[in-house]
């Protein structure tokens, strides 16, 4: 296990969830399943206990504790996207599958994990500031999933 991880909550779902992750982005994966040594309060022996695994390069642990922790838009994932094709797989992939939308470039996966898909079109005309980057902003406040097309006319003006 890497020195630092970030340990994500979840109740019962941290396979499940970790699959998807490693079978949507790429440089990911599920590296190893850990089964509990004997019941637990949110589970018995024998149940997975802990996923080590990597989104994007990121290791993470997914530690099956229960109901008591969710998850919540202080914690999220941002995912540099290429394009528009590239935004609508990520963005399709999370909300098709039992996630929703969110405003600005967010959506949250069936597992209520966040994420900020975000063309880097977007990122950088807001690093470019002034006029440009204030057309480009007010853009994206209208919008869900972030459309390229859109952000790139905001920035021309």
């Amino acid at each position: 296990m890497p020195k630092n991880t970030v340990c994500l909550w979840y109740d019962g779902d941290a396979e499940a969830a970790a699959r998807f992750y490693a079978a949507t982005f790429p440089d990911s994966a599920v590296r190893a399943v850990h089964r509990a040594p004997s019941d637990y309060p949110a589970g018995k022996a024998g149940d997975v206990l802990t996923v080590e695994f990597t989104v994007v390069g990121i290791p993470c642990l997914g530690l099956n504790g229960g109901p008591a922790f969710s998850h919540n838009q202080a914690f999220s994932f941002q995912i540099a996207t290429e394009d528009q094709e590239e935004t609508d797989r990520y963005w399709n992939a999370i909300v098709g599958n039992g996630g929703q939308e969110n405003g600005c470039g967010w959506c949250r996966d069936r597992w209520g994990l966040f994420w900020q898909i975000t063309p880097r079109v977007l990122s950088d005309a807001l690093a470019a500031g002034g006029e440009e980057a204030k057309r480009a902003f007010e853009a994206m406040m209208t919008m869900g999933k972030i459309n390229v097309a859109a952000i790139e006319a905001a920035r021309r003006g």
